[in-house]
């Protein structure tokens, strides 16, 4: 899924995505994982390309995604300089009284499904995908 050039609610593909939380984030890209249970794993990622303007905790859960209003474009626009390509905007629980409002503005934006090991196993296929911190027990022992 591609939303590049719009400001509509994005919409995620079946699945349960309650835990959410910050995965990546350089002046490149910022990456949301979502998942049932990150201690393990994550199903979903939103990747955000060249983000900008970046306001959400680095953990939650729940959230409801929708389309930006006016005034949220404006405020970006108005920082950045320019009226940008992808806005994102969502309330979730960030463990608060009260669900916090994120807003996310970048280049590009995409919809990730894939299942993402945050764990090292050494019975993984050779193609399985880790999370950008796990190492294998050789990496650890030269990276040390």
């Amino acid at each position: 899924m591609d939303i590049e050039g719009t400001h509509a609610a994005i919409q995620l593909p079946e699945g349960n995505w309650w835990d959410w939380d910050v995965v990546a984030w350089n002046s490149g890209q910022l990456k949301l994982a979502a998942g049932h249970d990150l201690a393990y794993h994550h199903g979903l990622e939103l990747v955000f390309g060249d983000p900008f303007f970046v306001c959400c905790p680095a953990m939650f859960s729940d959230p409801i995604f929708r389309a930006p209003t006016a005034d949220e474009v404006l405020r970006v626009t108005r920082q950045v300089g320019e009226r940008p390509p992808v806005v994102v905007a969502f309330e979730a629980d960030a463990g608060g009284q009260e669900p916090v409002s994120c807003l996310i503005a970048a280049e590009r934006f995409e919809v990730v499904q894939e299942f993402v090991l945050r764990y090292w196993r050494e019975d993984a296929d050779p193609d399985q995908r880790f999370a950008p911190w796990v190492r294998s027990p050789d990496q650890q022992a030269t990276s040390g």
